[in-house]
C-alpha cells in the first residue's frame, strides 16, 4: 500500500511538473504572436497612437470601414471582435491603456450587447495566455466563476479552450501562419449571400439599466480624456422588436441611434450585419456627423 501511494504521488507530481512546463512553453509562444489576432497584437505592442479606435462585436468589425477614416487623415484601427461582448471590449481598452496607447476617439458599438454582462468564452479565451503577466487581465477575470481554475491550475486554460488557444494555435504561431483578422486595418468586409438570414427577433431583448462593462468603457475614456462615441448600428428591414433601440436610448441617452441609417436588405449580408457597400454608407454618415471638421 505504501509503495502504491508513493508511486501515485510521483505520478501526480510528474503530471504537475509537465503541466507547468507546457504552461510556460505555450505562454512564451503566445508572446511571439503578432500577426494572427487582435488580442495578442495589443498585448505584444506598446505606446501606439490612434485618432480613432473602434470597439465592439462583429457589428463593429463588419460595419466601420477603417480605410475611410484613414482617408480623412485619421489613424484608425477596428478592434471589433466577432462574437465578442462588452466584457471583451472593455478589457481590450484596458489593455491599450496599460500599454500606454494614446487615443483621441473611441467609437463603441453599443446596442444588442447592452442586454448582458456575460463574457463570450470563445473570444475571452484569447486573453487567457497572458493572465499571469497582465494585472489588467487578471483583475478583469477575477469576477468570473472559474477564475481560480484558470489562474492557479497550470495549463488548465489551454486545455479547456483548446480550440482557441491550444496546440493547433501554438503550432500556427510557431510556423508564422497569418490570418486575415488584421487585414483592412481590422475591418472585415462582408458580401451579399443568397442564403443569408434576413430575419431577426429581438422582442425579448432588454438593455440592462447599468451595464457594468459599458460603464467601465465610458469611465476609462473620461479619465483619460478620450472622446467617447457610442453608437447603435443598423439592422435589416425584417426585425421584430425594433423598439429595443428606443429602450437603449431611454436608458443611455448619450448613445447615438443609427439603426435606421441603412435598412434595405440589399445592403445586408445577414439581418444584423451589413455588406461592404452598406458599411461604406454607414461609415460615411459617421464621418460626416463626428469628424467633418
Amino acid at each position: 500500500m505504501k509503495r502504491f501511494l508513493i508511486y501515485t504521488a510521483k505520478i501526480f507530481l510528474l503530471a504537475i511538473l509537465i503541466a507547468i512546463i507546457l504552461d510556460g512553453f505555450y505562454t512564451v509562444v503566445f508572446f511571439q504572436s503578432k500577426n494572427r489576432g487582435k488580442v495578442e497584437t495589443v498585448v505584444n505592442s506598446k505606446a501606439l497612437k490612434y485618432d480613432v479606435v473602434i470597439l465592439g462585436s462583429s457589428r463593429a468589425n463588419n460595419h466601420f470601414v477603417s480605410k475611410m477614416f484613414e482617408d480623412k487623415g485619421l489613424k484608425t484601427f477596428n478592434y471589433g471582435m466577432s462574437g465578442g461582448h462588452l466584457f471583451e471590449a472593455s478589457l481590450m481598452l484596458k489593455l491599450m491603456i496599460e500599454r500606454k496607447y494614446e487615443i483621441k476617439n473611441v467609437i463603441l458599438e453599443a446596442d444588442l450587447n447592452l442586454s448582458n454582462e456575460k463574457e463570450a468564452e470563445g473570444v475571452s479565451a484569447k486573453f487567457l495566455p497572458f493572465i499571469h503577466s497582465s494585472k489588467v487581465i487578471k483583475k478583469h477575470f477575477e469576477t468570473q466563476d472559474n477564475f481560480n481554475e484558470l489562474y492557479y491550475l497550470p495549463f488548465y486554460r489551454f486545455i479547456k479552450f483548446d480550440s482557441k488557444i491550444g496546440f493547433r494555435e501554438v503550432y500556427k504561431i510557431l510556423v508564422k501562419e497569418k490570418t486575415n483578422t488584421l487585414d483592412n486595418l481590422g475591418y472585415y468586409p462582408l458580401e451579399k449571400h443568397k442564403n443569408g438570414n434576413m430575419k431577426n427577433n429581438i422582442v425579448n431583448l432588454n438593455p440592462l439599466p447599468h451595464n457594468k462593462y459599458y460603464e467601465e468603457i465610458k469611465a476609462i475614456c473620461k479619465s483619460h480624456k478620450i472622446n467617447f462615441i457610442a453608437v447603435m448600428t443598423p439592422m435589416c428591414e425584417n426585425v421584430k422588436g425594433m423598439n429595443y433601440f428606443e429602450k437603449v436610448k431611454k436608458a443611455y441617452p448619450e448613445i447615438h441611434n443609427y439603426e435606421n441609417v441603412v435598412i434595405e436588405d440589399k445592403y445586408f449580408s445577414s439581418c444584423g450585419h451589413m455588406t461592404d457597400n452598406g458599411a461604406k454608407i454607414f461609415t460615411a454618415r459617421i464621418l460626416k456627423d463626428f469628424f467633418n471638421k
